[in-house]
């Protein structure tokens, strides 16, 4: 007859193999060498890249590798920077300004090329022109249909032309709703302020979030209230 003393006792937690902690170990180191490499690469890259389009336009005599026999990468970063900031300086000034007004008429007569121009200097003014433009909050939206949720960024409220016409009662908002994983690019779309959620987390926050696809989320941060508490 048998007891319940007689049942087989549980087995003991069996240790991993030395071959799963080898694979345990250098999964993690790679999760940790990788973005490292790969961070370096890249701007190893760009260096090289911005070196091969400067350095044809610095006589062979000005070089430095021709002194110390060594190539050294990045020396067209440093003139490309130095290049800029005094093209900068420049064009504030009255005859950079009038330079400018004066190149940009020229490109204007133009029929293909002021196409161009026109759409690649927005671009750049976008990007990199210091203003004050920028996304002012993080919000959630209903986007493409009510019950499906998205992220997107509050640029300012609506004015002019498309506030007055909009069939709406309310003041509307222009959200920017941005693209996975490229923030970039994306949907502008004007919602009624009741429709959209602004988020505490932070617009750098959220970027993040769209890129890595929902991988990366924002540390919750406590209220001033709930660190007194």
């Amino acid at each position: 007859m048998n007891t319940p003393f007689d049942e087989d006792p549980i087995p003991p937690r069996t240790r991993p193999g030395l071959l799963a902690r080898l694979r345990a170990s250098f999964l993690t180191g790679l999760v940790v060498i990788a973005p490292v490499a790969l961070t370096i690469w890249l701007v190893w890259a760009l260096a090289g890249w911005v070196d091969s389009v400067v350095l044809p336009f610095i006589p062979h005599q000005l070089r430095p590798e021709r002194y110390i026999g060594i190539n050294l990468r990045g020396l067209g970063v440093i003139v490309f920077l130095v290049f800029t900031v005094i093209v900068g300086w420049v064009a504030k000034g009255l005859i950079g300004r009038s330079f400018i007004r004066f190149a940009e008429s020229l490109v204007e007569r133009m029929p293909v090329v002021r196409s161009i121009y026109s759409g690649v200097k927005q671009i750049a003014e976008t990007i990199f022109a210091q203003t004050e433009r920028s996304f002012e909050k993080a919000c959630l939206i209903q986007y493409p249909r009510k019950g499906i949720w998205a992220i997107g960024f509050i640029s300012t409220s609506a004015k002019g032309e498309i506030s007055q016409k909009a069939e709406t009662g309310g003041q509307l908002m222009s959200i920017f709703l941005p693209t996975t994983p490229n923030p970039t690019s994306g949907f502008l779309l004007f919602l009624p302020r009741e429709d959209v959620i602004e988020l505490d987390m932070t617009v750098e926050d959220a970027a993040k979030l769209v890129i890595s696809a929902g991988l990366v989320y924002p540390e919750k941060k406590q209220k001033p209230q709930d660190k007194a508490a």
